[in-house]
């Protein structure tokens, strides 16, 4: 069986992480280069950092900010926020970088995903999805950091990037997001279960019966979370050994 993974998100403006709660009133939540640093201290798998205001912003990630951070972990690296082509991906790779997440960019033009797999294999691209529950009982995608709704249903948008060449899917339910209610179980299930790549659930992670959860329940692969490892809600080492002794496979 292979390990679940915890990963602490940071979400990056104007320098700093910050966290809202369903993708709004944000606020500063630290440092990232100093966070990043404890979280990979404290036994974090991976870390996902996300430059949120990139896109709307039309400008390329922070790759200095990302070269420090990488310089102070020792564990895979994720980052994601503007990312359009071959050679952002080169930069943010040069610059310590293990895997790059796409969002609006890869739906606004999918051909993305199937290069940036041919170029630099399947296991360093992370399809980012924002997702939402609407009215009608049907999870749908949406852009610009969860701006702009679309009529695309998740589970379609998913399976076509996963085909497309996706290596890793992370899902962040905005109906969710900072809420500390829980994750989408049953959205993450139906894709864990459809899909061959593994799913990062995101989105609701409050205590650490909401990880274990996810975890069965849910069958993610992973679980993201943000502010409760930002403000020391739940200390990472408290909620592996949590898992540990309800059986979940997780590495301590």
């Amino acid at each position: 069986m292979l390990t679940k993974r915890i990963i602490p998100c940071l979400d990056i403006k104007d320098g700093r992480t910050v966290k809202g709660v369903n993708f709004e009133q944000l606020r500063d939540a630290g440092d990232p280069i100093e966070l990043a640093a404890l979280y990979a201290q404290e036994g974090a798998d991976e870390l996902v950092f996300l430059d949120i205001t990139a896109t709307i912003e039309k400008r390329k990630t922070l790759s200095q900010l990302v070269n420090k951070i990488a310089h102070r972990i020792n564990i895979p690296f994720t980052v994601g926020g503007g990312i359009k082509t071959e050679e952002d991906v080169s930069i943010l790779l040069q610059n310590g970088a293990d895997k790059i997440s796409i969002n609006s960019a890869a739906f606004l033009d999918p051909t993305i995903i199937n290069r940036f797999a041919k170029n630099f294999g399947s296991q360093c691209v992370v399809l980012a999805i924002d997702t939402k529950l609407e009215a009608d009982g049907n999870w749908y995608v949406y852009l610009n950091g969860g701006r702009q709704k679309t009529d695309s249903l998740t589970t379609e948008w998913a399976k076509k990037a996963v085909d497309l060449g996706a290596g890793e899917i992370l899902l962040t339910s905005m109906n969710h997001d900072g809420t500390k209610q829980g994750f989408a179980l049953d959205i993450t299930a139906t894709l864990s279960s459809q899909l061959a790549v593994p799913i990062i659930a995101s989105g609701g992670g409050g205590t650490a019966a909401h990880f274990y959860d996810v975890f069965t329940t849910g069958k993610a692969d992973a679980a993201l979370a943000a502010s409760i490892f930002h403000y020391k809600e739940v200390p990472i080492p408290d909620l592996k050994k949590y898992l540990h002794q309800k059986g979940v496979s997780i590495r301590i």
